[in-house]
């Protein structure tokens, strides 16, 4: 019935779009019974670890419902709350996709930045922009300073529904970031690019310069897009190494 799952993104992840996909279209209609666990890892080749998380989060989301001694059953179709964690799971056109949320989203951020930044704001920017510097020198992906700098630019607006967007989009896109992040890693090149990148958004909030901010901001995501359509097909079906940090990231 399935195909087996591999790419950069969380197994689990890849798992709850897959059975979400079947159950959204019909194909697994109200009252259906879905395959055991058993037939799943078979299925799927996955672990049965990975199977119960993503039968974990279908629960949560009202999609399915366990039945003592009988097995997991489709439930009646509602309205069903937004659940971008099972959304952003698949491989190369998806974290394409997450980079346009965050260019849509960080671009309106910086903007308004540059309007209401104070001096104490900005500081926080550039101490993130350190601490990205420092986590890549010491060996790690900077996946959570990276994120705690476009936070800060977020938090210096003073918007707290801006806030809290970002916030839980930073979250439920942490694989895709991750993905972003490994790709940009593999070469010095992007690493300084990135780099330059940063300090130019910073730059323009630091001048007070908001249309400037935005298109920084916009060419940083534009940038990471075509340094993922770039990368070769051996960075797409690296899966395992990929698959470890992203199931093991807090």
């Amino acid at each position: 019935m399935f195909s087996k799952v591999s790419g950069p993104v969380r197994l689990a992840d890849q798992v709850a779009a897959i059975l979400s996909e079947e159950i959204e279209s019909g194909r697994l209609a109200e009252g259906d019974q879905l395959p055991t666990e058993v037939a799943l890892v078979k299925q799927l080749g996955v672990s049965r670890t990975v199977v119960r998380e993503a039968l974990s989060r279908l629960r949560n989301a009202g999609l399915i419902e366990p039945r003592q001694g009988l097995g997991v059953f489709v439930l009646p179709r509602r309205t069903r709350p937004l659940d971008l964690e099972a959304e952003t799971a698949d491989t190369k056109a998806r974290v394409l996709q997450i980079v346009e949320v965050r260019r849509a989203m960080e671009g309106e951020a910086a903007c308004l930045a540059a309007t209401r930044a104070t001096p104490r704001d900005v500081t926080r920017m550039r101490q993130a922009l350190d601490a990205i510097d420092s986590a890549v020198a010491a060996g790690g992906d900077g996946v959570e300073e990276d994120l705690a700098f476009h936070r800060s630019i977020a938090e210096s607006t003073g918007n707290a529904v801006l806030v809290s967007t970002v916030r839980y989009l930073g979250e439920v896109l942490r694989g895709g970031i991750r993905v972003t992040r490994a790709n940009e890693a593999r070469r010095d090149d992007f690493i300084e690019a990135v780099r330059q990148e940063h300090h130019a958004i910073l730059a323009a909030v630091e001048a007070g310069d908001a249309e400037g901010a935005r298109a920084a901001a916009r060419r940083h995501m534009d940038h990471a897009a075509s340094r993922l359509q770039d990368a070769d097909d051996g960075f797409w079906t690296r899966a395992e190494d990929l698959d470890v940090d992203l199931d093991t990231a807090p």
